[in-house]
């Protein structure tokens, strides 16, 4: 079992967000919601209402031991530039919509510095030494962009595989920084619904790897908010797209 991650962070109630909100020098993710939402989901699971913007709390997550900061900047994450070799999986179009928030709510945050990274479909990460396997030199399923006017950051990748002791997931890291110089990290993960993976894992070459150990619901860090990190897909011609919303507030 690989010692992936330890978990950090929670969901927020909402006297808690009000309380960071006022704090000078936090950074906090929330996801966009409609502005129809006048509710706040709190770790109890129960809505109270809010005069809040439109603005969930969700909650940050472990980096865990495979973050390398290789400064891949572009959009393509599957190919090696080692060998210009090409990860083989299910395409899934991601698209990260980053806003700012402030008092006069969510608006689009320019000139962030978005990475994600994740395991190929046998599970294997790029550029690390780990007790199963050794990739230090290989760059794939790594990369970051830098956000647009509208906030906005795509990358084309695969639908990760599983491996022992994990549900099936992406890691992001978000960095900014602010006009005082201060520099601003945000790093958690992404989650997908069980049944579709189930679906997509039945494809090879995912299907070589056998049955996935375990399920989001028995995953120790996806038991801490890891409802708020779930991914909604759409199927395309290819494979699958999905959009994320995330807010950072930063001084």
């Amino acid at each position: 079992m690989k010692n992936d991650d330890y978990q950090v962070g929670r969901i927020l109630s909402r006297r808690e967000a009000l309380m960071l909100f006022r704090a000078s020098g936090t950074a906090i993710l929330f996801g966009c919601i409609s502005k129809k939402s006048q509710t706040v989901q709190a770790q109890s699971s129960i809505s109270v209402p809010t005069t809040l913007p439109a603005c969930v709390v969700r909650p940050q997550q472990t980096e865990g031991p495979y973050f390398v900061d290789d400064k891949l900047n572009r959009s393509d994450i599957r190919s090696d530039p080692s060998d210009s070799s090409v990860k083989d999986g299910v395409p899934l179009k991601l698209t990260l919509r980053i806003s700012q928030f402030n008092s006069n709510g969510c608006t689009p945050l320019a000139g962030a510095i978005a990475d994600i990274w994740h395991c190929d479909a046998l599970g294997i990460y790029s550029d690390v030494q780990d007790p199963s396997f050794n990739t230090i030199g290989k760059k794939f399923l790594r990369g970051y962009q830098v956000t647009d006017a509208n906030g906005s950051v795509q990358f084309t990748t695969i639908y990760p595989g599983w491996y022992e002791g994990r549900a099936v997931h992406i890691h992001f890291k978000i960095r900014t920084s602010t006009t005082s110089k201060q520099n601003y990290e945000f790093t958690s993960q992404l989650y997908f619904d069980d049944s579709l993976t189930d679906q997509v894992h039945t494809h090879t070459p995912y299907a070589s790897k056998g049955q996935r150990t375990l399920r989001n619901t028995e995953d120790w860090i996806f038991k801490d908010g890891g409802e708020q990190l779930l991914l909604t897909l759409t199927k395309t011609n290819l494979g699958y797209a999905a959009t994320f919303d995330i807010g950072l507030q930063t001084v």
